[in-house]
């Protein structure tokens, strides 16, 4: 007779192995999953900001161009592919060896989305541009 005391006890152990196995893949694919969307919403809120940047500048060379041409601050908000930009301007006029000068500080702050929220996304820079009046 054949002693099966020994492999009686053995009986269910791969079971316990498979499910342990199959859980520690199921984690690992999960994880991978999760890493793989938390990249790509870094890849478009790196976008996103970069559009904001080239909206702010926009609106900084846009008010540079009108102070300069019309001799005068303006400031204005513009719609700019999606992004509300908004443009402030204060001006300073000084005299330097009988020549007159101004000085423009103009400021553009590129929005989008709703403050506080998850699609939020804001850039704001500034200027100082210096033209001599006539």
């Amino acid at each position: 007779m054949i002693d099966t005391g020994w492999l009686g006890s053995q009986k269910g152990l791969s079971i316990v192995t498979a499910l342990f196995v199959l859980l520690v893949l199921s984690a690992l694919g999960l994880f991978m999953v999760t890493m793989s969307g938390v990249q790509s919403r870094t890849f478009l809120w790196a976008l996103q900001g970069a559009r904001a940047y080239h909206a702010a500048r926009s609106g900084l060379e846009w008010g540079g161009y009108r102070a300069l041409k019309g001799g005068s601050c303006v400031s204005d908000s513009l719609d700019i592919d999606g992004f509300l930009v908004s443009v402030s301007c204060s001006e300073e006029s000084f005299v330097e060896g009988g020549q007159s000068y101004k000085v423009f500080n103009i400021t553009a702050l590129a929005e989008s989305g709703t403050y506080g929220s998850r699609d939020y996304v804001s850039r704001q820079l500034q200027a100082r541009i210096t033209g001599a009046m006539p």
